[in-house]
């Protein structure tokens, strides 16, 4: 397994690219809302990022004959990734999760964030929350020398211990001048166990968590990745660069 360590004039351009998609994620979240359609925030995605000279990271990527056909993931309730946006409005109570990416100066930057439009119950809110939280507290563990299974173990271990279930069949990974490097960054593991972090690393982090099942399927589109009991499902995501203290959010909202 090969992972990249930036050079330091790598890290300024992964700087660049984290913050022009915090300024997009920025603008849609404000515009996710009842109503809105998902096609809509689509639209608005790539507007965004092509005003700040960048390139949508995931329209036209292609993963063997299957090539995702928008700027923006939008994955509505029981949808964990990869839900291609679509004409149909958000409706009140709706959990949707936003994964966006960009290309920009040679080097890509990643993020996810979702959201409940319209009323919150309280099961959703908890859901969002320790979803959240998990992200956070695994960034916290990004540092050097602790390994990627510590990251793993503390999601696992966070979310399972407030009963939900924790996605397997897709994880993090690392970016840099390509969208997915190595190496892969599982939410769920052994601590102590995987590739050894080391200043100047990059990796996407992303919990993607569930009220049921960690199990799921891919439905007829290709891409829609959705829970295998149709249980709903949170998903949280920045870009972080390990540093020689601590970690660094690239993607962080100003």
């Amino acid at each position: 397994m090969a992972v990249h360590v930036k050079a330091p004039w790598e890290v300024t351009l992964m700087r660049n690219a984290g913050r022009l998609l915090s300024e997009v994620i920025a603008i849609v979240k404000a515009n996710a809302d009842v109503g809105v359609t998902t096609a809509d925030l689509d639209r608005i995605t790539e507007a965004e990022i092509r005003k700040r000279g960048a390139i949508p990271a995931f329209k036209g990527y292609q993963v063997g004959d299957a090539v995702f056909p928008a700027s923006l993931c939008a994955s509505k309730n029981e949808e964990i990734v990869h839900g291609i946006p679509n004409d149909e409005a958000l409706e009140d109570g709706d959990l949707i999760s936003l994964d966006f990416g960009l290309h920009y100066g040679g080097y890509f930057a990643d993020s996810a964030f979702s959201v409940v439009v319209g009323k919150q119950t309280q099961e959703l809110t908890a859901l969002l929350d320790v979803t959240e939280r998990a992200l956070y507290e695994a960034i916290a563990l990004a540092v050097p020398g602790n390994r990627v299974g510590d990251i793993g173990h503390h999601v696992q271990k966070l979310c399972e211990a407030h009963g939900y279930g924790v996605v397997r069949d897709f994880v993090g990974h690392g970016i840099g001048r390509q969208l997915h490097e190595d190496p892969a960054v599982p939410n769920f593991g052994k601590a102590g166990t995987g590739v050894l972090l080391k200043p100047g690393m990059c990796i996407c982090i992303e919990p993607m968590v569930t009220l049921g099942t960690w199990e799921a399927e891919i439905l007829d589109d290709g891409w829609t990745v959705v829970t295998a009991d149709r249980t709903i499902s949170a998903h949280f995501e920045h870009t972080v660069l390990i540093t020689r203290n601590e970690p660094e959010i690239l993607t962080k909202l100003a």
